[in-house]
């Protein structure tokens, strides 16, 4: 057991399409928990690289989310995506409190019943995107449209401000400095908006999704103003944003493994299955997210990492383990794998929107294939450009033709 004072400076971005960042890579092979250094916040950290060690972190309450509040902690981002009253920055037991009623709310047969309307959606987008004729790019026609739309229509967020809601969400994930300020004011006008809708929704509630966390109850326990407005601001722009990316991230990939995409035509009964697959598989954002700070000295992986400590796990970097996957590198539908992906998280910050996103794929996935048989790129594969600015990885554009 050894203790490490010096730390690694980590890049923390890797552009170049969807493959894994050969240094994160590297760390997972040759320092699964190591002392590093992040581009913003103030001092070292430690990264946890390896899937065993990720679900200890993420799952043991030696380990904190509620202690970061009103630290400048390390991070990738220049300020702080997350806000201090957020449900990811809570721990147990009071995370348990909110996280019961969300669950309460935003319940699996409430994202089934949206299915049909979902599919009409698609259906109608896809529809949209054919009258435009090929060349079409579907991260605009379909990526770009529908997971705000579907978010949206859960919530009843007014149709005209659903573009201002998707520029501020994209506007917080930039990793550039020169956007600080931009940032930050998307952040407050996101905060603003949420405060504002929620509070009227609690006056006078209707179907809709922010309407029932509001009157959620569990005995006379309820959200308060502050933990409704910031919880109903984080599933719009997490719903909006891992699902957006995904079908782009999803699409790519498909369509540059022609052979998974065969498999995938002839057996469309496995998309379920094969989604889970692609979600380990697809590395789609940068870095790290939202770290944990030690509450005692720990001993993790060969190294003492001391109270008081922040310590940063990488959820996709843990999905390629070859101790925790049979060829971790490799794509494959059939895989029988006794290790869930980390993709939406692991512990008590597992992703609430989970049961959305899965829905939303596979509606928007597999009408696309059903749809077009012959679809494919409509550019050679290393023209796509990428995004290389915000913490997600997708394509700008993904032109395709049929």
């Amino acid at each position: 057991m050894t203790a490490v004072n010096t730390g690694r400076a980590c890049p923390f971005r890797h552009d170049d399409a969807l493959e894994p960042d050969p240094f994160m890579t590297r760390m997972r092979t040759e320092a699964p928990v190591a002392r590093v250094h992040m581009p913003y916040g103030m001092g070292p950290c430690w990264l946890v690289t390896r899937y065993a060690d990720v679900q200890t972190v993420t799952s043991d309450r030696r380990f904190s989310r509620a202690a970061l509040v009103g630290r400048d902690f390390p991070r990738i981002t220049p300020a702080p995506i997350a806000q201090s009253e957020a449900i990811n920055l809570m721990d147990p037991p009071a995370l348990n409190r909110v996280r019961r009623l969300v669950v309460k709310a935003f319940t699996t047969a409430q994202v089934e019943a949206l299915r049909p309307w979902t599919q009409r959606t698609t259906d109608r987008l896809l529809d949209n995107m054919v009258q435009r004729g090929a060349p079409a790019d579907v991260a605009a026609h379909l990526a770009g449209e529908l997971p705000v739309m579907t978010i949206s229509q859960m919530m009843d967020v007014p149709a005209a401000d659903r573009s201002q809601l998707r520029r501020w969400a994209m506007a917080m994930m930039s990793m550039s400095a020169e956007d600080t300020s931009s940032a930050a004011d998307a952040k407050t006008a996101l905060r603003t908006y949420f405060t504002e809708l929620t509070a009227a929704r609690r006056r006078n509630p209707g179907d809709d999704l922010i309407s029932a966390l509001a009157t959620a109850r569990i005995g006379e326990d309820a959200l308060g103003a502050d933990e409704l407005a910031v919880l109903a601001m984080l599933l719009v722009v997490t719903g909006h944003d891992t699902t957006t990316y995904n079908i782009s991230n999803i699409v790519y990939t498909l369509l540059t493994h022609p052979a998974h995409l065969a498999h995938l035509r002839t057996r469309p009964s496995l998309l379920p299955q094969a989604l889970e697959e692609l979600l380990r598989y697809i590395p789609f954002r940068q870095g790290v997210g939202i770290p944990r700070v030690a509450l005692v000295d720990v001993e993790l992986g060969g190294q003492v990492i001391k109270a008081g400590d922040i310590v940063h796990v990488s959820y996709l970097t843990a999905n390629r383990d070859e101790l925790a996957y049979e060829r971790p590198d490799e794509l494959d539908f059939e895989r029988q794998a006794p290790a869930g992906h980390m993709t939406f998280g692991y512990g008590s910050h597992h992703c609430l929107g989970s049961h959305l996103a899965r829905m939303v794929l596979q509606v928007s996935i597999g009408t696309l294939l059903s749809r077009f048989p012959k679809l494919r790129l409509a550019v050679p594969q290393d023209e796509v450009q990428w995004n290389t600015v915000s913490i997600w990885r997708y394509p700008l554009a993904l032109p395709v033709t049929w």
